[in-house]
């Protein structure tokens, strides 16, 4: 199966499943992302370990640029995937590193 060329799993979707990306355009962000009771920075942290926790790594490398984007930094996230590892396990942390690693070299060569 070919790589698909998108910036985010959303993106790719979007043309199958048109309805699911509206709910999530419309519920999501507007909603869950902008409530007060976490940042947009804790929300982005969260986001980022259940992503790891759950193995979904197609979602990590447009989730770590956003969790950039929202103020937490490359050493944030390193220390973060480190602790996690002792939760969800080496091998989840080790392609999370790997991941973070590449989202981040890209960003910076470009």
């Amino acid at each position: 199966m070919s790589k698909l060329n998108f910036s985010s799993p959303r993106e790719a979707a979007r043309a199958f499943t048109p309805k699911l990306s509206q709910f999530v355009d419309s519920t999501l962000y507007p909603q869950i992302w902008s409530d007060p009771a976490l940042s947009p920075r804790d929300r982005s942290l969260i986001t980022v370990a259940a992503l790891i926790a759950a193995g979904h790594s197609e979602e990590l490398p447009a989730h770590l640029r956003r969790a950039a984007g929202n103020g937490v930094t490359q050493d944030e996230l390193a220390a973060a995937i480190t602790h996690l590892a002792f939760y969800v396990g080496f091998p989840g942390a080790i392609t999370a590193s790997a991941i973070a690693n590449a989202t981040f070299s890209e960003t910076e060569n470009n």
